[in-house]
């Protein structure tokens, strides 16, 4: 056992021990060798069915590096062009002035179009169909290109729908067949999970004590909780709670995304061993393409060619890349380091949700 193993082992031991949190996995990869393979806690606790490294946890936004994934190894075949009009593979997009809006653009949030209806409802984001229809019809908040902001709802279905239209499959079937099966994780990596699987997943809690609600004054001052013409970036009061994450029909849809902390960390060891894309296309998506003050979140942000570069308060480094969900787990690698590390948990946090993430890194990093 690595003195990494048993650093991390001892930090999610203790995060349980104290009721911090109820069950963690996580995984780290470097040069195709698993160099840790850390769980603790529970799955379920109305059980007690323990939390094992082959436990799938709906991971949110984590999810949005698996669609980046795919949507390199699209290009890379010639079946995407990034500075192509979206328009062109999905006219009803180009509505309200997006003509000219690209796949470029919604890598890089510059689309500016990061919201949906103010009344969208769980069942809602469950209906690709619909959702797509949604965002077709928005009106952009910016001129495609001409500004940066996290879209957090949006970016699945206009990169999966894109992806949809130029082959024929969806974002679920491209995830298994270019990425899951090809790297052997296909039992632990999807978007719309199978309904045979959903008694695998661990599940969601929300955090202890009583919910944090801001008044009405206070939320219209928030970057991020803005309406206009009744589109907002946050439906559903901004983050998936434990109702939400839960829900069989959001989980086996196209826009779910659940995962071990196993295959996380599988498929950026694989990203960075050049087995899914070129080098040189790493190397492009994985370096500062925008930054600057984020027109959604109101922070300071810096992107890639979609995945984030650096990925919390913390963990700053420019050579970092991947993605953090709202759940407090995340997916991402160090260039400088060679690691891949995948964090999973199933109590959502209180506050920054990736004080999880952070301690756990600080012993990796």
């Amino acid at each position: 056992m690595t003195d990494t193993q048993k650093n991390v082992q001892a930090v999610i031991d203790e995060l349980v021990e104290s009721g911090t949190e109820r069950g963690v996995q996580v995984a780290v990869f470097k040069s195709g060798e698993q160099i840790v393979d850390a769980v603790a806690g529970v799955a379920d606790p109305a059980t007690g069915r323990p939390f094992t490294s082959d436990t799938p946890v709906y991971v949110t936004s984590t999810g949005k590096g698996m669609i980046t994934t795919v949507a390199h190894i699209l290009a890379e075949r010639g079946q995407v062009d990034f500075d192509a009009p979206i328009a062109e593979l999905w006219p009803e997009f180009g509505a309200h002035g997006k003509d000219k809006a690209t796949l470029r653009h919604a890598l890089t949030y510059r689309l500016g179009v990061p919201g949906v209806p103010l009344d969208t409802t769980a069942a809602d984001i469950a209906d690709w169909q619909g959702m797509c229809e949604r965002i077709a019809a928005a009106t952009p908040w910016w001129e495609p290109g001409t500004k940066m902001g996290y879209h957090p709802q949006t970016f699945m279905y206009v990169v999966g729908e894109v992806a949809r239209r130029a082959t024929g499959k969806t974002i679920s079937e491209l995830l298994r067949e270019t990425v899951a099966e090809p790297l052997g994780i296909a039992n632990e990596l999807f978007l719309a999970l199978p309904e045979s699987e959903l008694p695998r997943l661990a599940v969601i809690e929300d955090p202890e004590g009583p919910a944090m609600e801001l008044p009405p004054e206070v939320m219209a001052q928030i970057p991020f909780f803005r309406v206009v013409d009744g589109y907002t970036a946050a439906p559903l009061q901004g983050l998936p709670d434990a109702a939400f994450s839960n829900r069989a029909d959001v989980l086996t849809s196209d826009a779910g995304a659940t995962a071990t902390a196993r295959a996380l960390a599988t498929m950026y060891d694989a990203l960075l061993a050049g087995r899914l894309i070129s080098p040189e296309r790493l190397a492009e998506a994985t370096s500062p393409q925008v930054s600057g003050l984020d027109e959604t979140t109101g922070a300071p942000a810096t992107w890639g060619l979609g995945y984030a570069v650096g990925l919390t308060q913390t963990i700053t480094s420019q050579s970092v890349f991947g993605y953090g969900g709202s759940g407090g787990t995340a997916g991402f690698a160090d260039r400088a380091s060679g690691l891949s590390i995948g964090i999973t948990k199933n109590r959502l946090g209180m506050g920054d949700p990736f004080e999880t993430v952070d301690r756990i890194a600080q012993v990796i990093l």
